[in-house]
């Protein structure tokens, strides 16, 4: 069924235990006397201005409404790296500023190092807003995951029967994961249970995207097609053709864009499924991915390739305004295999970005996206690593970044207070540490099929409608 298991299978477990219930009153309990019935009968109603007085728990529900602050950023982070060499590279990472040279620098320890495959590591990926889990794919088809905080093993995802090609975490209690078998699967993270299996594509998935919302994703695969998911009801909203293959697809993080690449062409397309700009880069592309503007408005489009550099693209929503290079990522010595982001706070409070990358030079660096200038130059902008990590030749697959345990503490003060309102208002805490993003994704029936053939085929013979925005 896709249930955690570790070395020996276990017995499926149920997603959840039924509370028990009360127990009933006993016979020999003495009924209420005539009196006190006639009391609880003759309690007066209440006046008008009583009823437009606002209940005890819609004052509380108000007063927490009103209290809910974002949280805080972070003011470290963690950085997690799969290799070739089925290794996986654990590493610290803190911010400071230099006096002399005024400039921010990132400080790379590493916390871990060992083998958590016997193949080959194709995908990792964090959960956000804390940064408890971590998942690791490979080609021996095990998605593992990993307790961030705690540095252990949780168990292995054995539901694919092909090499796992992408992880991700829409949300912190959601995974979602693509294989070479041909399907996606969303598992959920309170208790590891596959809430999807999604089936559609006829061979190897290459990648896939949830949107912002969390409620569609987008993949593609070896088939050239891409097709959109309705993560919700568990099934294939559209499909269309590409010309080429597909190798990587990305949501801009408005959710406005995405974008297709293949080899080094990009194409950005909107909503309405309309190609507005293609992007042909000077050497083949390895990995893709908008990212919000630190100084100025608007987002970057971040381009990973074989040239040694991450490239950043000023993109337009405007099919009449063409995307141009704005600055260049140097410090690499070989091709720009994966990159990740993620937004952080420095030591004064100042929000930005730092922007993580990996090589088959075995480096690992670090940039900070606040260096970007606001408004374009006529000249592009070279930018510098601001800490680098050097393994000594391990040949780096993928990336992912998490929150630091810095934020933790936080993160926990902050949750508590929450909790604490939601108790003084009267009612159950609804800030459960896995239920807490947006509506429940409930396992469908015969979650382990997900769509029959039976209704592929007659989605088929419909015809499946058009790509449409969400």
């Amino acid at each position: 069924m896709g249930a955690l298991s570790k070395t020996a299978e276990r017995p499926n477990k149920k997603a959840r235990i039924a509370p028990e219930k009360a127990p009933k009153a006993s016979k020999s309990r003495a009924k209420a006397s005539p009196s006190s019935k006639s009391a609880a009968l003759a309690k007066p109603a209440p006046t008008r201005e009583q009823e437009r007085l606002p209940s005890s728990k819609a004052k509380g529900k108000a007063k927490a409404k009103t209290t809910d602050e974002p949280e805080p950023l972070p003011t470290s982070f963690k950085v997690v790296a799969g290799s070739y060499e089925k290794l996986l590279y654990g590493l610290e990472g803190t911010v400071s500023s230099d006096p002399e040279s005024s400039r921010t620098t990132f400080t790379l320890k590493p916390i871990f190092i060992f083998p958590a495959h016997v193949s080959c590591i194709k995908a990792v990926a964090a959960s956000p807003h804390g940064g408890k889990w971590l998942a690791s794919g490979s080609s021996d088809e095990i998605i593992k995951v990993w307790d961030l905080r705690r540095r252990k093993e949780i168990g292995g995802l054995m539901h694919h029967e092909g090499s796992i090609t992408q992880l991700d975490f829409p949300s912190r209690s959601h995974l979602l994961s693509a294989s070479e078998d041909g399907t996606l699967c969303l598992f959920r993270s309170r208790d590891w249970v596959v809430l999807r299996a999604l089936r559609g594509h006829k061979g190897r998935v290459n990648s896939v995207a949830a949107h912002p919302s969390g409620k569609v994703a987008l993949s593609v695969g070896k088939d050239r097609t891409l097709r959109m998911w309705d993560l919700m009801r568990g099934k294939g909203r559209a499909s269309t053709k590409l010309p080429k293959e597909g190798e990587v697809v990305r949501w801009s993080m408005d959710g406005k864009l995405f974008i297709v690449q293949s080899g080094s062409t990009i194409d950005v397309y909107t909503l309405e499924m309309s190609l507005i700009h293609t992007i042909t880069h000077p050497s083949r592309v390895h990995d893709v991915r908008f990212c919000k503007r630190v100084n100025g408005e608007g987002e970057v489009l971040l381009v990973g390739a074989e040239d040694k550099l991450l490239s950043v693209y000023a993109v337009s929503t405007d099919p009449d305004v063409r995307p141009t290079m704005v600055a260049k990522m140097t410090g690499h010595a070989n091709r720009v295999k994966s990159f990740q982001t993620l937004s952080i706070a420095l030591p004064d409070g100042t929000p930005t970005t730092v922007v993580c990358t990996v090589s088959s030079d075995g480096r690992l660096n670090a940039y900070n996206l606040g260096e970007l200038p606001a408004a374009s130059a006529s000249t592009i902008v070279e930018l510098e690593p601001a800490g680098t990590y050097d393994s000594k030749g391990t040949r780096f697959t993928c990336v992912t970044v998490a929150d630091g345990d810095v934020e933790v503490a936080k993160l926990l003060v902050s949750k508590r207070k929450r909790t604490e309102e939601h108790l003084e208002s009267g009612e159950e805490s609804e800030d459960k540490e896995d239920d807490e993003d947006g509506e429940e994704w409930a396992p469908i029936a015969n979650t382990q099929e997900g769509v029959s053939e039976g209704e592929e085929e007659e989605e088929e013979e419909e015809g499946e409608e058009e790509m449409e925005s969400d």
